[in-house]
């Protein structure tokens, strides 16, 4: 359009031409490049920012994925009795699951000795560490001593209880009696874990020491601990167990 100062101006593609008449040419140009200049910084500045907007979402939630925290709640069997720094239940377990793909970190809350009161007694200190998942592997040092079943089972009860409540998954390992605690006594016993798993719902692995017990090949010299072989052989027979225990925990 032409002006009263006689120059032209066009738009094409939102590029500004200017064609002067007149003795404000220098000048109109002068500004005109100070213009593009202005506009130069301004979008560079502006994608700069989109980058590091973009950067900060796809990055940070890779950063904040961690992985799940599995606790393994025992006695001696966990802890490990017995055997070399580093080949307990729980660390045998934990390079089990990597070779598998599956990264955790791992929690040995064993403590020799410990009855199903002791696991109970240590419930709160063990939801301290904000588990996700759980392996309660208690009852082998009632056994030994001869408690009442009842008492186990209300004490395992109480701690599944806990647990759940705390949003932890559950897997349930359960013991066995021999056969020379009197038929009634092993009976009785050894129903506590299936009833147990059925009342709360949770994954249950029958028998913690299965292929393991009684048999000298895979037990330390005093016969009631699993030496390195015997602990390679649990781990890989509760492996499937616990891979389903951590898909449930992730849904």
């Amino acid at each position: 359009m032409k002006s009263e100062l006689g120059w032209m101006i066009y738009y094409d593609m939102g590029l500004q031409i200017i064609e002067i008449k007149g003795t404000g040419m220098m000048i109109l140009e002068f500004l005109h490049c100070v213009r593009k200049v202005i506009r130069f910084v301004f979008c560079g500045a502006a994608i700069g920012l989109f980058y590091v907007i973009i950067g900060t979402t796809t990055i940070q939630p890779a950063f904040a994925e961690q992985p799940p925290v599995l606790l393994v709640l025992g006695d001696s069997l966990v802890a490990g009795h017995g055997l070399p720094q580093g080949m307990a239940f729980p660390d045998v377990l934990d390079q089990m699951l990597k070779q598998v793909g599956v990264d955790v970190r791992m929690i040995n809350a064993g403590v020799s000795g410990d009855t199903t009161a002791g696991g109970l007694a240590r419930v709160d200190w063990s939801l301290a560490d904000n588990p996700n998942a759980v392996i309660i592997v208690l009852g082998g040092n009632d056994l030994l001593r001869g408690l009442d079943p009842a008492t186990s089972y209300s004490n395992l009860d109480k701690i599944i209880d806990r647990f759940k409540a705390g949003n932890v998954g559950v897997l349930l390992a359960g013991m066995q009696a021999p056969r020379n605690f009197g038929s009634d006594y092993a009976d009785e016993f050894d129903a506590i874990y299936q009833d147990l798993a059925q009342r709360h719902k949770v994954l249950f692995y029958p028998f913690f020491l299965d292929g393991v017990a009684l048999q000298p090949t895979m037990n330390q010299p005093d016969g009631m601990h699993p030496n390195k072989d015997g602990v390679k052989h649990i781990a890989a027979q509760i492996l499937p167990f616990v891979r389903s225990l951590l898909t449930k925990i992730a849904q």
